[in-house]
């Protein structure tokens, strides 16, 4: 993983880095942290058990983490569901869902 495919993807890196004190090593770590499949798995399957409560805890958190890394093509369904999920909205948030996980799989395949 590069920058240069990072910003391919859409990621706003300029960004990412100066929130990472431009350290370009730590900055690509945090990425590959912030793509593992375990929080996203988690916000999916919260979000399909209905638990919408903790659906919310998961998104909100995960939204933190993309948007400090500016990870926005990512970010920008997560923010959608997470103010969904704020008034715990009961709607049907699987297209926003499927475009989240479409988005990360794209950045973890580099």
């Amino acid at each position: 993983m590069t920058i240069l495919q990072l910003k391919e993807l859409g990621a706003d890196t300029d960004q990412g880095l100066a929130r990472c004190g431009n350290n370009e090593d730590f900055y690509l770590r945090l990425v590959g942290m912030a793509l593992k499949p375990d929080t996203f798995n988690e916000l999916k399957n919260k979000v399909e058990e209905n638990k919408l409560a903790e659906a919310f805890e998961a998104a909100h958190a995960l939204k933190g983490v993309l948007s400090n890394l500016s990870l926005t093509p990512i970010y920008e369904p997560v923010y959608e569901i997470t103010e969904l999920l704020r008034t715990r909205q009961e709607t049907d948030y699987s297209k926003l869902i499927d475009k989240m996980m479409e988005e990360r799989n794209k950045f973890a395949d580099l």
